[in-house]
């Protein structure tokens, strides 16, 4: 009662005893005569060490956001370079020099064509090839890249059945896919166009209007714009996804033998033994004409805007700029010469593929072998690379959008004509693996003193 507490309050047993109370009370105030003696110099000492650390953990987070942006925003300016480049037909990426020799065991063979293959195209994803033959038949390997399954088979008919019969009833000569995979277009003897659902092969339309073989295809690249051309020596503007022609334009004197185009709404054609290339301006309805080969010129391609290649019977490979009427570059008998009934004759040109915005070429015929050319900078010159023994008529290429594969289609026969046959040839389709040599470390890396 004296200390001021009841006399009948109770006390728990858990109550905390008062010797280890005043044991903590004794740490606290040893704990406060420590902090007592650290003078005021050590605590402005500590602090002004501490502010010194957080200042310096805050630069290095600051450093490495602002590392961060730059790498982003160099990411983001190389690639708007690279697209204004692109559109102006300007970028060249060099990759020839890096390619090394393609191994004959790695290549690929697959099989399901009756008659010689004729035409091929790639997936824009890289994952499928769908191919076409003298047989009017077409397969999607959906040639799947990986496995080389044939995931899709439509067989040819016997003409007049077209309505009825699903697949074309002649040669089909040419295919185009649109570049977001989702149509594919082919062209056959009986002057039809048929446009297909990539993902199921069924047909979706059929286009009639030329009065000739339909001999090229290409859609232009980011729209569902098709255009074609024929041995009627006319091209033919289509509107894919609303099913509807659009125009026709005039120019070639021969049978047109191919057709590309890019980006632009614009094309260019072989125009055969008229022995001219022709760059077509869509909206003003106007051409431009290139001369230069001495034979009937018999495939083309655009490596980009600016720039294309093309090949001919006179066994010649040609450069072009769109700025010149005559090649930049012209190999002469590019795949040699054979004797041809006492005579020598150079082997035809019968295929060309350019890996897009870059410096690889690669060019086909019936001399037992594919060859890769690297076209120097400026494309002025154009140099051999490697030889790829195939045997038969190469009828098609195509190079992978990545480029580090070749397609080439194979026949018997040239796909325009039978004029002989090549009796050890496969029908088929070969894929050849492209590697490329690892890029040299730079002398200045992080282990060079």
């Amino acid at each position: 009662a004296a200390a001021g507490r009841p006399v009948d309050e109770e006390v728990s047993s858990d109550s905390e005893p008062e010797v280890p109370l005043l044991g903590r009370r004794r740490r606290e105030a040893v704990a406060a005569e420590e902090e007592v003696e650290e003078t005021p110099q050590e605590k402005k000492l500590r602090l002004a060490k501490l502010y010194l650390e957080q200042l310096r953990q805050h630069e290095e987070e600051r450093a490495e956001e602002e590392e961060e942006e730059t790498q982003q925003t160099d990411l983001i300016g190389d690639r708007l370079k690279e697209d204004v480049l692109e559109q102006k037909g300007r970028l060249q990426r060099l990759v020839a020099k890096d390619v090394q020799p393609p191994d004959p065991a790695s290549i690929r063979v697959f099989r399901g064509h009756q008659l010689p293959v004729t035409c091929l195209v790639i997936s824009p994803d890289d994952r499928f090839i769908f191919s076409a033959s003298k047989d009017g038949s077409l397969i999607k390997c959906k040639w799947e890249v990986e496995s080389g399954k044939k995931l899709c088979v439509v067989p040819g008919g016997k003409k007049g059945t077209e309505e009825r019969h699903m697949g074309h009833s002649s040669h089909v000569l040419c295919m185009a896919i649109s570049s977001d995979g989702k149509y594919l277009a082919t062209g056959d003897r009986n002057k039809l166009i048929m446009i297909w659902d990539t993902a199921t092969c069924k047909r979706l339309h059929i286009f009639t209007g030329h009065r000739d073989a339909v001999s090229g295809l290409s859609f232009r690249k980011g729209t569902h714009q098709l255009y074609s051309a024929s041995h009627d020596r006319c091209v033919k503007v289509w509107n894919v996804a609303e099913n509807a022609y659009v125009e026709t334009l005039f120019g070639h004197q021969d049978v047109i033998t191919g057709l590309d185009s890019l980006s632009r709404e614009c094309c260019v054609t072989a125009g055969g033994r008229d022995g001219t290339v022709r760059l077509w301006k869509i909206p003003e309805e106007s051409q431009l004409v290139f001369c230069g080969h001495q034979g009937s010129i018999d495939c083309i391609q655009l490596i980009n805007e600016e720039h294309m290649v093309s090949g001919a019977d006179d066994g010649s490979v040609a450069l072009w700029g769109v700025t010149k009427k005559k090649p930049l570059a012209l190999a002469r008998q590019a795949h040699g010469v054979q004797d041809a009934q006492g005579l020598q004759q150079p082997y035809w040109i019968s295929a060309v593929a350019a890996l897009r915005n870059s410096d690889l070429l690669a060019t086909g015929s019936h001399s037992t072998s594919v060859k890769l050319w690297k076209c120097s900078e400026g494309f002025r010159k154009l140099e051999p690379l490697w030889d790829i023994p195939l045997v038969g008529f190469i009828n098609s290429l195509k190079f992978s959008a990545a480029g580090d594969f070749l397609v080439a289609g194979i026949g018997q026969e040239h796909r325009l004509g039978r004029w002989w046959r090549i009796k050890e040839a496969k029908n088929s389709i070969c894929i050849i693996p492209l590697k490329r040599r690892a890029a040299v470390p730079s002398p200045e890396g992080p282990d060079s003193s």
